[in-house]
């Protein structure tokens, strides 16, 4: 006899109907083991899905800070070489219209101080059309410390000019090309021809600079380049061989220019212009004038070098996702597969208010911090002093509450760069007055700066956290894959004691 509780009225509802026939109860007795089979089932799925969601790998994150033209985007380039080759090889080809895009550039900022010069020898103080206003002399006296005294011109010179301004119509056409991403760069005031004196703010000037605006980064950028080439054709498969992007009418003047660009670099006059002036075209982000003879062939086919070298100007924030390769040459066993986000941000002063939004739940923070940059000021503001404005940004990362528990990596960067320009004489105490009469040398100079941010970290963090430095030169692709290594056994050291592994 079956006794129900008056109490429970899903009991109540439960209960087998009265007076039920022995074929009613079978029946219900099969329905009530199917709805149990059917509910049993969708446990075990949820359990399932449960451990599944357990034993998938979280993917490890990182963000790229420091100012721009710090090297961030060469780091997150060799990240890419190392770690997504496929890729790599299918994006070559289009990288060469930004490489060409750079080697004009510098050819055409050359080609201005010269017309520049030429103008003022002929009495025309006029700037060039394509010469920032701030970078032109107003007055005699501005003139001689801009300039060489005794410059001769030749009508090989003007034959230069004539020559070379093609030029200026392919740097369009590859911007066109290129997209939207050409943006305008605002400075404060000029830079004082002499770092160490007084400075006078002057009225906003502007220089043009390509970069990225898209969340894809420079991915949109070559995608772009590749639909212009093949006409809005989809991807090619890996198998596929690719057609070369730019080689048509641009790629032709481009060839065709090449030995004028060679005479133009190589002219004693315009050696003199270019040593009389403090800052150094080697020294900028870009630089191809020293390839000329490999780069300016219908047949160049872009080395990884090239590609790292290459400079996209980032702005905004960008996420770029790299799976670990299997080959255990690179990545420890334990990160096979793994999934890793990177996010590239733009460092100038406009793009730093993104930053704060993804600081929450990144495992590493590498920090890049140029440290040639001790003689250069800003881009957008050339009354700031750049290594200063990188130091006062690593001081803001340290002492973030956000960022307590954060594992930060600092990239002293551009040490080839600092060595370049310890050889040349450019004492740093001039511009460092803390450096004092320490000895003026490319190791010194390294200890000395790595010490002070050091000390930041150590007196600006909120938690003790252990200082994880390294001198890189980032746009050397094998010193700085054994770099990465090192960063990355350490971040997947600090994720997997996020994740309660270890």
């Amino acid at each position: 006899m079956v006794r129900i509780s008056m109490d429970d009225p899903l009991a109540t509802l439960a209960a087998p109907p009265p007076n039920e026939t022995p074929e009613a109860r079978q029946a219900r007795e099969r329905r009530e083991a199917e709805a149990r089979r059917i509910n049993d089932a969708i446990d075990e799925q949820i359990r399932q899905e449960r451990n599944s969601l357990k034993k998938k790998k979280r993917p490890v994150k990182i963000l790229l800070i420091g100012q721009s033209e710090s090297g961030k985007s060469a780091t997150l380039k060799n990240f890419q070489l190392q770690y997504a080759r496929e890729q790599w090889k299918l994006e070559r080809m289009s990288w060469r219209a930004v490489i060409y895009l750079n080697l004009i550039r510098n050819v055409i900022e050359v080609l201005d101080l010269l017309v520049e010069a030429m103008a003022h020898a002929d009495g025309d103080k006029q700037p060039s059309p394509s010469s920032p206003t701030s970078d032109v002399p107003d007055s005699d006296g501005e003139y001689r410390r801009r300039y060489p005294p005794s410059l001769t011109f030749t009508d090989k010179h003007r034959l230069l000019k004539i020559r070379l301004a093609p030029l200026r119509s392919v740097l369009v056409d590859l911007e066109r090309r290129i997209g939207p991403g050409s943006q305008e760069v605002y400075s404060v005031s000029a830079p004082p021809a002499d770092a160490r004196e007084p400075q006078t703010p002057i009225p906003h000037s502007r220089s043009r600079e390509f970069g990225v605006s898209s969340s894809n980064g420079w991915k949109s950028v070559l995608d772009k380049i590749r639909q212009a080439t093949r006409g809005g054709a989809g991807p090619p498969s890996p198998n596929q061989k690719q057609r070369d992007p730019g080689h048509d009418e641009v790629t032709d003047i481009f060839a065709g220019c090449k030995d004028d660009m060679k005479k133009l670099w190589k002219d004693p006059v315009v050696k003199q212009i270019l040593a009389h002036r403090r800052s150094k075209i080697e020294d900028s982000s870009g630089f191809f004038l020293d390839d000329i003879d490999r780069i300016a062939v219908p047949d160049y086919e872009p080395t990884d070098e090239d590609i790292v070298r290459a400079r996209l100007r980032t702005v905004g924030v960008q996420e770029h996702r790299f799976i670990i390769d299997e080959s255990p040459s690179f990545a420890p066993l334990s990160d096979h597969g793994k999934e890793w986000i990177m996010y590239d941000v733009g460092g100038t002063r406009s793009s730093r208010a993104a930053w704060a939004s993804f600081f929450d739940d990144v495992d590493a923070i590498i920090f890049l911090s140029p440290i040639s940059c001790f003689d250069e000021r800003l881009r957008e503001d050339r009354n700031v002093n750049r290594l200063e404005d990188s130091i006062q940004l690593w001081r803001s990362i340290c002492s973030s509450r956000i960022l307590a528990k954060t594992q930060i990596i600092l990239f002293l960067n551009k040490c080839d760069i600092l060595h370049k320009k310890m050889k040349r004489g450019v004492l740093v105490k001039d511009y460092v007055p803390s450096f004092a009469d320490r000895k003026n040398d490319t190791m010194t100079v390294m200890k000395y700066f790595q010490e002070h941010f050091k000390d930041i970290s150590k007196k600006c963090s909120p938690e003790p956290r252990t200082f994880f430095v390294h001198f890189t030169s980032v746009i050397d692709t094998k010193s700085t894959a054994r770099t990465l290594k090192a960063v990355q056994e350490s971040v997947l050291q600090q994720h997997l004691q996020k994740a309660t592994l270890i």
